[in-house]
């Protein structure tokens, strides 16, 4: 046998000395149907979109410090709280136990309270804070991230005719006045991969989103809204998402009319969640392989998401080691 010629000994040695491919990292934390979402850049800066609850002896945060650990974040960078509701800024005060924050990100304003709940205002007087409205961007190195929904308005550019809107109307509902119409919407785009979360955005702000023409464009990773909830028209099927992500509780959200609607989206590949959905039996959850949580008294476990910018990506579930890669298109 020939031996491997000496110049193509030293690419393979060159080769296998390439550092890998850095990835855009997004842990979906259990917070029991509430939300907090850690987003790393391949430059190792942070966002952290939420805090879920307080109390529980931490509980949430014990969660979020330890997919930070899992990351190597000391230190949240920007924290953006997507609206003033418990499931969503309570845990503030635990966080600051463990884990500095940087920058403070919010919509404004409380309209429910007229005001900042305590914690987060005593919080903010001590850092570095900004009010963000659609069409803003976060800094953070190797991504682009814009604000799509801010305090009940929208971005205002032009998007494609979205055939999903046919039949949908506004709803009259009490949502449509508290904190979740004024959620703080993100799109998240590194490379070719684009990530959507709208936090709990009702019915109607979706469809000034969404209708008649998708101001959005389109996402492989879709958070679904308001945890599963049934309040979610189907105008966001004109983002056609590869990959949908229920943050919803054993419990809360997960409901039965949202995940069908959330299955019969167009192209999509598969939803994961964070729980098995008690209120809607084997019909409407997902095969346990794809459950962070398959139990109400669970561990906490999260869903990771690791995501290359040709656009390719991956899901992990670390409750069964589960992985499963979605290839650039």
């Amino acid at each position: 046998m020939r031996g491997v010629p000496t110049r193509c000994l030293l690419f393979l040695v060159a080769a296998s000395a390439l550092p890998a491919a850095k990835t855009l990292d997004i842990y979906f934390i259990d917070t029991e149907g509430g939300q907090a979402t850690l987003v790393v850049a391949p430059s190792g800066q942070s966002l952290l979109i939420d805090t879920g609850y307080t109390g529980f002896g931490g509980r949430d945060t014990v969660r979020i410090a330890a997919a930070a650990k899992d990351a190597g974040v000391k230190r949240i960078d920007n924290l953006l709280i997507t609206h003033f509701h418990d499931d969503h800024v309570g845990g503030v005060a635990n966080l600051l136990d463990r884990l500095p924050v940087a920058n403070y990100l919010d919509h404004g304003i409380s309209i429910e309270t007229k005001n900042y709940p305590t914690p987060y205002a005593t919080a903010i007087a001590k850092g570095q804070h900004r009010v963000v409205a659609p069409g803003d961007k976060i800094a953070i190195k190797d991504l682009d991230v814009t604000v799509l929904t801010a305090a009940g308005k929208n971005i205002q550019t032009k998007g494609q005719p979205n055939p999903n809107c046919a039949g949908l109307s506004e709803q009259q509902g009490p949502l449509e006045a508290t904190e979740n119409s004024q959620s703080v919407g993100v799109v998240i785009t590194f490379g070719k991969f684009r990530f959507v979360d709208l936090g709990d955005l009702t019915w109607n702000k979706q469809l000034a989103l969404f209708c008649p023409d998708n101001k959005v464009g389109k996402a492989d990773l879709y958070l679904t809204t308001h945890h599963g909830g049934a309040d979610s028209p189907k105008a966001f099927w004109g983002m056609a998402p590869r990959v949908a992500i229920m943050n919803n509780g054993p419990m809360k959200g997960g409901e039965p009319l949202a995940w069908q609607t959330v299955k019969a989206s167009p192209g999509l590949e598969d939803l994961w969640q964070l729980h098995f959905a008690l209120a809607g039996g084997k019909d409407t959850n997902v095969p346990d392989t794809f459950i962070a949580n398959v139990d109400a008294n669970d561990q906490g476990r999260h869903l990771k998401v690791s995501a290359l910018a040709d656009g390719s990506f991956t899901v992990t579930n670390p409750r069964n080691k589960f992985t499963k890669t979605y290839a650039a298109k």
